[in-house]
């Protein structure tokens, strides 16, 4: 049954998102054709602002409860996290252990491209030029290719979290994965899905090869008490009582060099998150006796505390003074009006905001290298 809970929880982040996109982004959007790296430089520390929104909601109005051991984050390091899909919404999960550990500027995710055309959300996932994929690999992998590619040629650092299971654990899933394991002669799991390697190793090589990765981050998430598999359990107030998130890191140096040994170094991490959660399961309900992170956060809980006090009182203005202001102001609706109608359009001539904004990077890449050629040219004429 849909509770108020968590009708307030959806409607806020939406109507954030939704009027963050137009009132706070949109503005920003002609930079993308003057200056790419400028743009995308802006526009994640906006998107980072409103990521601090969930973790609040979760934390002070929900009271959800955050456990983060292992390794934890250096912070600001490049990286590619992987993690286990227990549920539909582990990727915002994640947010309340960067907040703590990382900067959320600098994470971006690979997600189903259906996403980019929901308002609000998907307008913004555009702008954060999140890697939106069709799980067809041979689609996907150019579209890796120019993405990872673009990251790399403006040395924009990021943390690139990607899901090698392709889907959440459910008991359709796992049976999907037993199957495999057994056409395969595979273990058979019971609290992971067998992994995809391809875009995994691909991911990988690309970065290195760009110089753009420190490390991967292998993170097991689990929930102790209650599972909100979906958004339905959300909407209907079933909010997880605790998370738990065990990190291991391993040095980019540390990673095999080939692509054979690197899919075998994956499906080993996902043997040992097997063994790991049933212990986590089967057992005392904690990764670690501790329940401490090997190295300390890079932000206090009191800042921490203060971050989510700031995010909620912002937003929760932010979104009535944009409703008061369309309703007084009849410039502002023409404006309102005009940003749905180029987020809509723009998406659906064009594809969406990141394959324009990559395009701009490339135009002025070609620019740039025949102004070259051209001077080197003339200097060799005598």
């Amino acid at each position: 049954m849909v509770s108020w809970k968590g009708i307030y929880f959806v409607f806020a982040l939406f109507m954030g998102s939704f009027f963050g996109s137009i009132f706070m982004l949109g503005p920003f959007l002609p930079l993308m054709f003057i200056s790419p790296g400028w743009y995308r430089w802006i526009t994640d520390r906006v998107v980072a602002t409103w990521l601090t929104l969930p973790v609040a909601l979760l934390e002070l109005v929900f009271g959800a409860k955050v456990v983060i051991t292992g390794d934890g984050f250096i912070p600001g390091e490049r990286s590619v996290i992987i993690m286990n899909h227990r549920t539909r919404l582990d990727w915002m999960f994640l947010w309340n252990c960067l907040l703590r550990y990382s900067y959320l500027r600098l994470e971006k995710i690979c997600l189903k491209s259906s996403l980019k055309a929901v308002p609000g959300f998907g307008w913004a996932m555009q702008v954060a030029a999140f890697i939106f994929i069709r799980r067809k690999w041979e689609e996907d992998k150019n579209h890796f290719e120019a993405m990872l590619d673009y990251f790399c040629d403006i040395n924009e650092p990021l943390q690139l979290l990607i899901f090698p299971e392709g889907t959440d654990l459910t008991e359709n899933t796992k049976a999907r994965s037993n199957e495999f394991a057994e056409k395969n002669e595979l273990k058979k799991y019971e609290y992971v899905l067998h992994p995809r390697t391809t875009g995994f190793t691909f991911i990988v090589d690309r970065l290195r090869e760009g110089n753009n990765l420190d490390a991967i981050h292998d993170i097991t998430v689990a929930y102790p008490h209650n599972i909100p598999q979906t958004e339905k359990h959300i909407l209907n107030g079933n909010f997880p009582k605790e998370i738990h998130f065990h990190v291991r890191r391993y040095p980019v140096s540390s990673l095999p060099a080939s692509k054979d040994e690197l899919q075998l170094w994956c499906q080993e991490r996902w043997e040992e998150k097997e063994e790991r959660l049933r212990a986590f399961y089967e057992g005392e309900k904690y990764f670690d006796a501790s329940r401490r992170s090997r190295i300390p956060p890079c932000k206090s809980e009191f800042r921490v505390h203060l971050i989510k006090f700031a995010s909620l009182f912002y937003w929760t203005s932010f979104t009535i003074a944009m409703l008061v202001v369309l309703y007084m102001n009849s410039c502002v609706r023409w404006y309102f009006l005009t940003m749905v109608v180029v987020f809509v359009a723009q998406e659906k001539f064009f594809g969406g905001l990141e394959l324009i904004e990559l395009a701009c990077h490339r135009y002025y890449t070609r620019k740039i290298t025949t102004r070259s050629r051209d001077l080197k040219m003339s200097e060799a004429t005598p």
